[in-house]
């Protein structure tokens, strides 16, 4: 199936490594031009090698989303290296802080402010290069810890607030033929990343949490995630707007610690 991306300009934030990485792979095989950021130096260079082996213009800038303005300079970045910019995939995020007796009001502000408040400041800043462009498309990277609770209240709040974030915005930016859609991933193996290393730490629990939550026996993979999210952004998902599309696999709970 044609997707139709050729030649759109896509922005991707927390494109270094995982799903972000994947998604960006994914879109550079569709022939978009892209715009990748990282917090990390030499993990972003090395995705920004990766994706442009693909073929497409790739552009990557060090970025921390959550500090004031990085967001505004990345997308502004963006529309100077490749001319225009179409697409958005807001998959930055993350928890700070532990649980709520070991986290602090700090902990708790700082990971909405990485999640929902930069995607809803990413979005902010695309919507007038978008709108030159006569449409757009943005897609949010919430979790299914959004409504499945697991350990880490702040983290889940925050990915609850990036879902309700994208169903406002697709009603509110609608009229400017803009659509805004959330992913909502389960719970995703990568080489290197956290489950890849629960699983070396604790390998029998990552076994019966595998076993428990999973009925096809297995986590998920940032391509699966990636699939579904390319999808969005195209044409072929026009009149799918203000969406939370859960990619988990009939996940059951997304915390191994099993309550």
């Amino acid at each position: 199936m044609d997707l139709g991306l050729a030649g759109k300009a896509v922005l991707v934030t927390g494109a270094s490594r995982g799903i972000g990485r994947a998604t960006a792979t994914r879109l550079a095989e569709e022939g978009c031009a892209l715009a990748i950021c990282g917090r990390n130096p030499d993990d972003l260079q090395r995705a920004v090698d990766e994706v442009a082996a693909v073929g497409p213009p790739v552009f990557g800038l060090a970025a921390d989303v959550s500090l004031p303005g990085e967001v505004e300079r990345l997308v502004e970045e963006a529309v100077r290296h490749l001319g225009r910019l179409d697409l958005l995939v807001a998959n930055a995020g993350g928890v700070v802080g532990g649980s709520l007796l070991n986290s602090t009001p700090e902990d708790w502000a700082a990971t909405f402010e990485l999640n929902a408040g930069h995607a809803a400041r990413a979005i902010r800043a695309c919507v007038p290069h978008m709108r030159h462009q006569g449409a757009g498309a943005a897609v949010v990277v919430a979790s299914i810890s959004g409504w499945k609770p697991a350990p880490r209240a702040q983290y889940g709040a925050a990915k609850a607030a990036e879902i309700y974030l994208a169903a406002a915005l697709a009603r509110e930016l609608a009229p400017d033929r803009i659509r805004v859609n959330a992913v909502s991933p389960g719970s995703v193996f990568a080489p290197g990343g956290g489950w890849d290393r629960y699983r070396t730490r604790e390998p029998e629990r990552f076994e019966n949490f595998t076993e428990r939550e999973f009925p096809a026996r297995r986590l998920g993979t940032p391509q699966e995630v990636a699939d579904v999210i390319t999808f969005l952004l195209s044409d072929r998902a026009r009149w799918v707007n203000g969406a939370n599309v859960a990619v988990d696999g009939a996940q059951g709970r997304p915390g191994a610690a099993g309550w």
